[in-house]
């Protein structure tokens, strides 16, 4: 049996992990601002990232990354935190055709029913009927500072109910590997709270006991 065909992927790790548990396993600030949502309930994300700015009102940006995204990338988008309707159906179409994983953007959507009937992850920080003109391209997968992170072409974004976070490439493996370590120490803690022990027991917070 070759045992590489059964070993988990990436995506998968992190699916079981959560961003709760690899933003902690990170060690570093790689958690995006929390205005930045789910569009619906469920949406999940583990892919590399591929940034893009877009100036406000205007989503020229993302059409042109949609041809030059790597396929299985996810699209991260600063509109300077300007809302409108940058994505809707369409995008959406064109993205699942171009392989893309799913987006990130600090601006708005719309067409959310469409989106959400589809399952195409996308998270953003609003919802806007307001259309947007194709004018200019300020930065196309080039590093930048998205919702408080640094984020460059490559590197793992997990994005689910819980938030956003950014982990860099070169601190992918660690991260993965701490929050693997945390989790399994975490599982060992719910079965002695299921059968008696208290958090202030398990976490060395006894003392607390006479000072509260």
């Amino acid at each position: 049996m070759n045992t590489a065909e059964h070993k988990p992927t990436l995506a998968a790790r992190c699916a079981v992990l959560g961003s709760a548990t690899l933003y902690e396993a990170c060690g570093q600030p790689c958690a995006v601002d929390p205005q930045i949502r789910s569009l619906w309930p469920g949406a999940f994300i583990a892919a590399a990232a591929y940034p893009l700015v877009c100036s406000p009102g205007d989503n020229l940006s993302i059409h042109i990354a949609l041809e030059r995204a790597p396929r299985g990338s996810v699209l991260v988008v600063d509109t300077g935190d300007f809302i409108a309707g940058y994505w809707g159906e369409v995008l959406t179409v064109a993205a699942e055709a171009a392989g893309i994983a799913g987006l990130v953007i600090n601006g708005g959507v719309r067409d959310v029913a469409a989106i959400g009937k589809r399952r195409f992850p996308v998270f953003a920080r609003g919802v806007s009927v307001r259309g947007t003109v194709k004018a200019s391209a300020p930065a196309v997968g080039l590093p930048m500072i998205f919702g408080g992170v640094a984020v460059a072409a490559g590197d793992l974004l997990v994005a689910d109910d819980d938030g956003v976070i950014i982990v860099p490439a070169a601190a992918v493996a660690a991260t993965l590997q701490a929050g693997e370590a945390r989790a399994a120490k975490e599982s060992v803690m719910m079965s002695q709270l299921s059968q008696g022990a208290t958090t202030l027991q398990l976490m060395g917070l006894d003392h607390w006991r006479e000072r509260a």
